[in-house]
């Protein structure tokens, strides 16, 4: 399959991302293979890209925003069919046991592993996800429209959680990436100032 790899961490404009050839993975027992259909481009894929975030994976294939379908499963899976629309994100996997976990802080978790970072991401043809970590995505919306929802979207929508906003409460943002620029439209909506 195409794939993009980080070939020698460095500005991208010194051509650290390869386009290569790589085999299509094989999901392991508790894993979706997800045929990629779609996937944002986040500054964390800059960082992993560029060398701002330290090498967990040599060569790996950037990507965590990612819209696809499941094309196969391993033999723990279970709910998932052939087909199914998916949407993979930035966390990939934790340990479930240790206190963050336990409190709803699994993005904290010390033994947290990430796509696109320590396992291959979406800019390849296929990616895998343990399917605890699968994002089931509605069948009616574009992939592209989709694709940001799944690191932006996220962090936005639970930092405006976090925020506790009041019914037609003000909301500040202070700077203004894709986080914020999603979360505002969904606070607008909400009927925030």
């Amino acid at each position: 399959m195409r794939a993009w790899a980080v070939t020698e961490p460095g500005p991208v404009e010194g051509g650290s991302l390869q386009l290569v050839e790589k085999p299509v993975p094989v999901p392991g027992d508790d894993e979706l293979l997800v045929h990629v259909r779609a996937c944002g481009v986040c500054r964390t894929d800059l960082h992993v890209t560029e060398g701002d975030l330290p090498v967990h994976r040599p060569g790996v294939t950037p990507g965590h925003e990612v819209v696809g379908v499941v094309a196969g499963f391993g033999a723990a899976v279970s709910g998932f069919a052939v087909g199914d629309r998916v949407g993979v994100a930035w966390l990939r996997h934790t340990d479930g046991t240790c206190v963050y976990c336990l409190r709803g802080a699994e993005n904290l978790c010390p033994r947290s592993e990430y796509t696109g970072w320590d396992a291959d991401g979406g800019y390849a043809e296929y990616t895998t996800v343990p399917a605890a970590f699968a994002h089931r995505l509605p069948a009616d919306l574009d992939d592209v429209a989709l694709a940001p929802l799944l690191c932006a979207g996220i962090i936005g929508y639970r930092a405006l959680r976090r925020a506790a906003l009041p019914p037609g409460g003000r909301l500040g943002l202070y700077g203004f990436g894709g986080s914020a620029h999603l979360r505002a439209q969904v606070a607008l909506a909400e009927g925030a100032t």
